[in-house]
């Protein structure tokens, strides 16, 4: 993911926890607050130890940045993000997790449907 997209510092990820919304469904839970201020969105990613070992963790992270980088036009921009990952999100498929992502950001009505799709 490109740095301009990346929600890195610890305050920052603190303040959407702190002030941000979150949704959440089965497998992941998603916090999100308005940044007016900024031009694109940002993009955090969090995977608990209770999850599994740091190769497991890692996978994990990588597979759910892969996701959001693909269909980056497709989130709302102005938002900061932070995506932790559930427990039942070690046994499932590429494909299965991608659609849990985009379920629950469908969900808290942050999905910006392309224009491209719209012909």
């Amino acid at each position: 993911m490109e740095k301009q997209y990346r929600l890195a510092k610890r305050e920052d990820f603190s303040k959407v926890y702190r002030y941000g919304k979150s949704m959440a469904n089965q497998q992941f839970v998603l916090y999100y607050l308005p940044q007016p201020k900024a031009e694109d969105f940002r993009f955090g990613v969090s995977v608990s130890k209770k999850i599994g070992n740091a190769v497991v963790r890692n996978r994990l992270r990588r597979m759910m940045k892969e996701i959001i980088r693909l269909k980056k036009e497709n989130m709302t921009p102005q938002y900061d993000y932070i995506l932790l990952a559930r427990k039942p999100v070690v046994d499932m498929a590429y494909a299965d997790m991608e659609k849990s992502i985009w379920h629950v950001i469908r969900k808290a009505s942050l999905y910006k449907k392309n224009d491209a799709t719209k012909k």
